[in-house]
């Protein structure tokens, strides 16, 4: 574990974001989640990402697909209309488009005209959510996709139940929140929080990549908090581990747990039929520059041992984020009055600002190559 004067050395200047003229600049040449994959269906589904207007429906064959939520005739929200066979209807005039974003159809007259064109997004549906790609198509590669983050949602070893939330605050302050331990003593006493989070904030180990921070924190013999106790049973101290996983731009997936005090479990040996084993997933996607869709799921291997855990964790740690919630929203009131207010740093903001330097090296190197001239074709 390092000391804190270590982590307060990793704890780099941080600059504003660059705003571009209208806004704040989001990374788009990536993959967000725009939905959990029961809300998507043939029904239109409107959403706001990006500060852009999104349609989401299936076609026949039950494929997602998602396009700009404006009719190009008189700027109608498309998702006012209706979804006939592959393709959705203006509830205005009756302009049709398809999967692809052209117009199929124009009221009244027989030659469609050439702009009569939307712009349509890539999607792609993996480990129950709806992906989309917001910036340039040609770049979405699949493979991009933060899997690792996701993939116990559908584990045949693993149980989840998730939800969305909308946040009236900024992605960049949940994100620093979902970094942040040492809240967990002061905003969570009553459900996954206790002083001891405090007394162990500082110590952890730190590991930064290009595209990855990773923090490991343990808290051994300690009292558990009470939402662990709800869920588990917990009678005695217990050796209890958070580990916090970041990929870009707003992923999170938070590997936790406790088992009995003295049974291994810093050492690796962990036996879930003794322990509580979760991952904490976290997939936030920016709506406007000062509000969020948050989607969350507690994924656990306690299932088998105990068919009710699954409700008694996903119970707490939906207290907790209510909890959340309120303060961030509250954060955001108070930046609202004054942006440009004096930020300071704590040691245990160590991990949050490689995050929010991982996001910046991104944003910056995307405009970058967006301002460089493109090469003549031939």
């Amino acid at each position: 574990m390092q000391s804190e004067q270590d982590v307060i050395k990793q704890v780099a200047p941080y600059s504003a974001h660059r705003i571009v003229p209208g806004g704040e600049r989001f990374l788009k040449n990536c993959w967000y989640v725009a939905a959990w994959s029961n809300e998507i269906e043939r029904k239109p589904f409107p959403t706001t990402l990006l500060n852009e207007p999104v349609v989401l429906f299936r076609q026949e064959d039950g494929t997602p697909v998602a396009l700009e939520d404006r009719c190009p005739h008189r700027r109608v929200p498309l998702s006012a209309g209706t979804v006939t066979g592959d393709a959705i209807k203006c509830a205005y005039h009756g302009m049709t488009f398809n999967g692809k974003g052209s117009c199929i159809y124009a009221p009244a007259q027989e030659k469609i005209p050439a702009a009569a064109n939307i712009k349509s997004y890539p999607v792609v549906e993996r480990h129950t959510l709806v992906w989309i790609w917001m910036g340039d198509p040609a770049l979405a590669d699949e493979k991009a996709i933060p899997y690792d983050v996701v993939d116990t949602l559908d584990h045949p070893e693993w149980r989840h139940k998730g939800q969305r939330r909308h946040l009236k605050c900024s992605y960049r302050l949940l994100m620093d929140n979902l970094t942040d331990m040492l809240h967990l003593a002061y905003v969570h006493t009553s459900t996954i929080g206790n002083p001891a989070i405090e007394a162990n904030a500082n110590k952890m180990k730190l590991d930064r990549g290009d595209n990855f921070v990773r923090v490991e924190r343990w808290m051994v013999d300690q009292p558990p908090p009470p939402g662990f106790v709800a869920a588990a049973g917990f009678t005695g101290n217990v050796d209890r581990w958070h580990v916090s996983n970041y990929r870009p731009p707003s992923y999170f997936r938070l590997d936790l747990g406790a088992a009995p005090a003295g049974t291994g479990a810093p050492e690796g040996k962990i036996d879930p039929s003794k322990a509580l084993v979760r991952h904490n997933i976290n997939c936030i996607t920016p709506e406007t520059e000062t509000t969020c869709h948050y989607f969350w799921a507690e994924s656990n291997r306690n299932w088998q041992r105990d068919p009710s855990i699954t409700e008694k964790i996903y119970d707490v740690v939906l207290e907790a984020f209510e909890e959340d919630t309120e303060i961030l929203e509250l954060q955001q009131r108070t930046i609202n009055i004054n942006p440009n207010a004096r930020e300071v740093h704590l040691a245990v903001d160590a991990p949050g600002v490689q995050v929010r330097n991982i996001l910046r090296r991104r944003i910056e190197e995307e405009l970058a190559a967006e301002s460089r001239p493109q090469s003549a074709s031939t």
